[in-house]
């Protein structure tokens, strides 16, 4: 594949319903931000899109919450994040917003050149009414059980556990959330998407990267975790969705007879990377479908996993429907970020919310920039802690770059006068240090390009822990007095290692590669330069030396624990108590005892198990997500609890007939429901 003359690169809009943690951050933005960065030191021509996504039930929900408008709603978020991203140095080209009446004209463009197409099918179906409000009910109001992992707080659109996308009808006991009381199933009509129609060519262009013949992308370069999500929903057989909702907030639907219908948030939202594209070109005077259009620029989305189906299948399905669109070359989603050993939780306030540790780390952004890409969960879930990232900043930041620079410049301008000595007297240890040096930036480089930023970011580090070490074992304060020509080559060597720190640390720690440049007196460098190690000249002066970090004391992390902490419920390990139920609807469920025959892992998946099952009935399959609670060959022989009832349904490929009943404590520990003495298989539960 040739290289593209331009690259667009876009974060996931956030929603404007409330503000941002460091969770989004190490997802979405950081890694993004970090990538953008690095393309405009190597020259390339890059164009970063972002902004608020304010539309959809979260909007609404969070309005009914603050009992406002929706409208007051995104404006106070939409404005708060914005600034929020504007002081941690996020370097959008544009921040905009799906409010704005571009956006609005750009989707309902969309929707109007599928519908003409053909594309579009109506269906009439049943959905989720809430009959106390009156209100049909989106998904983000529907929740209940998630029937692929048995997650009692899903949502109807999707598990935020296993990540599984869902339908609303799909739940298991689903309840509204507007009244607490289940939901009854109403007739109302929404133009679909049928997504099978699609299936073919989507398969290729996952599988192999190709589209229409032609190779588009290399499909090696994309997350394994990406690729097994799409492959899972491509065995699974895609189906048709519906693109609109019975809303009073969002984009309307552009047809006649379609009042009280807007456009699905997950066919605006995506288009909002366009609108804002468009935007910019207005603001900028440049042409936008250079950005969209031409196959010579390479788009590349920025997400988290639970989006991943929504910017890896939907949203291209739309773009080459419609027809003239780029497609995307990589979408490099990250897991989620975990914090204090549990999840990030809006709703319990267990989050470090990024606009109030600017408040209380004034000045140090680049430090949760690095702490937060040094803990990246870029393959699997990671963890921020409050005591690594002091100990991370103490042991890292301080100690090794900032002891470094600091030593090499306040020794150079008590020797030398601040300007850089002359060089030219290398010994084997200089030039071996000096070689091992030039090969970093390829390194790093390399490992940005594959989106690998924790290892790019160690491997950036490396320069400052070698200049470290080159400092502590030649002592130059030790030498001055009996060998300065050794102690000028020492720091020659020195100043050259920090030069290039102050180029490729650029990407993942802005500020501080500006103040490092600033006091080296270093010009605006190319990547391609920096693993010259001849940035600076003899005789060249430097600039005033100022801490690059600073030590962060118990008290300010003792702190930042007591306000999690003040926020966290007594924990217990009941869960509360679901919505009542009639009598009769017990006596629909057919509970059976049964003896579990077979037991195997399902491939490329971490949770589910396969299980062949006596019921007493008959012998059937079962997929249940007990994987990461037992192993397969010790539940062999034990006899369980087994809806049998239950509609068969497709998981991963495998016909799944039935769900095995687990108890649940509030950590989400599992364990078996057994009868207490031996009864026949097929017995029932009453």
């Amino acid at each position: 594949m040739s290289q593209p003359k331009r690259h667009i690169i876009t974060s996931a809009l956030p929603y404007a319903n409330g503000p941002l943690h460091i969770g989004h951050i190490a997802g979405a933005y950081l890694p993004a931000d970090i990538y953008v960065r690095y393309l405009r030191l190597r020259g390339k021509d890059v164009l970063y899109v972002c902004g608020s996504d304010e539309h959809g039930a979260a909007i609404t929900i969070q309005a009914r919450k603050e009992n406002t408008t929706p409208q007051e709603i995104v404006d106070k978020y939409h404005e708060l994040n914005k600034k929020t991203f504007e002081r941690f140095g996020m370097s959008f080209d544009i921040y905009h917003r799906t409010s704005s009446p571009l956006h609005h004209e750009t989707a309902a463009e969309f929707f109007t050149t599928l519908n003409d197409k053909g594309v579009f099918e109506r269906i009439s179906s049943e959905q989720f009414y809430d009959q106390e409000f009156n209100q049909f009910l989106a998904d983000r109001y529907v929740t209940g059980t998630c029937p692929k992992c048995g997650h009692d707080r899903a949502y109807g659109d999707q598990c935020e556990k296993c990540g599984s996308s869902l339908n609303p009808t799909d739940l298991i006991n689903p309840i509204s959330t507007l009244s607490g009381k289940p939901p009854v199933l109403k007739e109302t009509s929404h133009w679909y998407l049928p997504m099978q129609k699609e299936e073919e060519w989507m398969k290729e262009w996952i599988n192999t990267g190709k589209l229409e013949g032609k190779t588009h992308h290399d499909p090696s370069k994309w997350k394994k975790p990406v690729l097994g999500q799409c492959k899972s929903w491509l065995d699974g057989g895609l189906q048709s969705r519906a693109m609109t909702r019975d809303l009073d907030w969002g984009v309307k639907v552009p047809l006649e007879n379609a009042e009280g219908k807007v456009l699905y948030v997950w066919l605006d939202a995506p288009i909002g990377y366009i609108s804002a594209t468009k935007q910019w070109a207005l603001d900028n005077k440049a042409n936008w479908e250079e950005w969209w259009k031409d196959e010579n620029c390479e788009l590349v989305h920025f997400i988290g996993k639970d989006n991943i189906v929504f910017h890896c299948i939907i949203f291209p399905i739309i773009l080459k429907l419609h027809g003239g669109y780029n497609l995307p070359v990589n979408v490099p989603a990250n897991e989620f970020l975990n914090l204090e050993g549990d999840k990030i939780s809006t709703s319990r306030n267990h989050a470090v919310w990024l606009h109030e540790y600017l408040d209380d780390f004034s000045g140090k952004e680049d430090v949760l920039r690095y702490v937060l890409t040094s803990i990246a969960p870029e393959m699997k879930d990671s963890e921020f802690t409050w005591d690594d990232f002091q100990a991370r900043n103490n042991n890292e930041l301080v100690a090794i770059f900032g002891n470094f620079v600091n030593r090499a410049l306040v020794l150079t301008g008590k020797y030398f006068d601040g300007k850089v000595p002359s060089g030219g007297k290398e010994n084997a240890e200089d030039k071996a240090i000096l070689e091992q040096c030039k090969a970093i930036p390829e390194k790093v480089g390399r490992a940005i390009e594959g989106f690998r930023f924790r290892e790019a970011l160690t491997e950036a580090m490396q320069l400052a822990r070698i200049g470290n070490k080159y400092l502590a074992d030649n002592e130059p304060w030790k030498v001055f007095k009996t060998d300065p020509d050794r102690v000028a080559q020492v720091m020659h060597t020195s100043l050259q290692i920090a030069a290039a720190l102050a180029v490729v640390m650029k990407p993942f720690l802005p500020n501080t590669a500006n103040q490092l440049a600033t006091m080296l007196n270093l010009p605006a460098t190319a990547w391609d330069k920096a693993g010259t190690m001849a940035l600076l000249e003899s005789g060249h002066t430097l600039g005033t030396t100022t801490l690059l970090f600073e030590k962060i004391e118990d008290e300010a992390m003792q702190a930042q624990k007591d306000k999690l902490n003040k926020n966290k419920p007594q924990k217990s390990n009941v869960m509360a108590a679901k919505a009542e139920i009639v009598f009769d609807d017990f006596t629909k469920v057919d509970i059976r005892t049964a003896t579990i025959l077979e037991a195997e892992k399902v491939p490329e998946t971490d949770k589910l198990l396969k299980l062949k099952v006596d019921t007493g009935l008959d012998q059937r399959t079962v997929v249940s997500g007990i994987a990461e609670h037992y192993k397969a060959e010790e539940i062999i022989g034990k006899k369980v609890l087994i809806l049998v009832n239950l509609a068969p349904r497709k998981l991963r490929g495998i016909m799944s007939q039935g769900m095995i009943l687990m108890a649940e404590d509030a950590d989400g520990k599992l364990c078996f429901v057994s009868p207490s003495e031996e009864v026949v298989n097929g017995s029932t539960v009453s």
